[in-house]
């Protein structure tokens, strides 16, 4: 899994002019899905997502968790985080899990993000989504389950 955070003071996502999730302080969340991806990914990813410090204290070092800070998550399932443009100019999606595998393992990742106690909001899966966010920082960060748990 892939999942590209990004430390908001809100963030909104919309479906034919329509509203349907939005928070206020958080992160925005675009997570990719690959064929190999599984629960112990989902799991991984949603622990490590619960407990990120990447709020400012009191002395203005990144050392808050969503919890700290009362926030919430805006997850949006975006498979193009799994697009290879390393070849001719159109991407390639073959290393994106079909909507079979991936929605299931969307729904588990946000469920899993819940039972942390943190308030999560949805996109809506392989809708046309429009995403509007106020960056805070901006804190960008990039997570992959390959790497976080071989490094683990």
């Amino acid at each position: 899994m892939r999942a590209l955070i990004q430390r908001v003071s809100r963030a909104s996502v919309g479906v034919n002019g329509e509203i349907v999730g939005a928070i206020d302080r958080g992160f925005l969340v675009l997570l990719g899905i690959t064929h190999e991806d599984g629960e112990e990914e989902a799991a991984y990813l949603a622990r490590k997502i619960a407990g990120l410090r990447i709020f400012e204290d009191d002395a203005g070092k990144m050392n808050r968790s969503l919890a700290d800070v009362g926030g919430a998550v805006l997850a949006v399932s975006q498979f193009t985080l799994y697009g290879d443009a390393r070849k001719g100019r159109r991407p390639s999606f073959v290393n994106a899990a079909r909507p079979q595998q991936a929605l299931p393992l969307y729904e588990r990742f946000c469920t899993l993000l819940r039972e942390e106690g943190v308030p999560v909001e949805e996109g809506v899966f392989q809708a046309e989504m429009a995403v509007e966010l106020v960056n805070d920082g901006p804190v960008t960060l990039w997570l992959e389950t390959e790497e976080l748990m071989r490094n683990a």
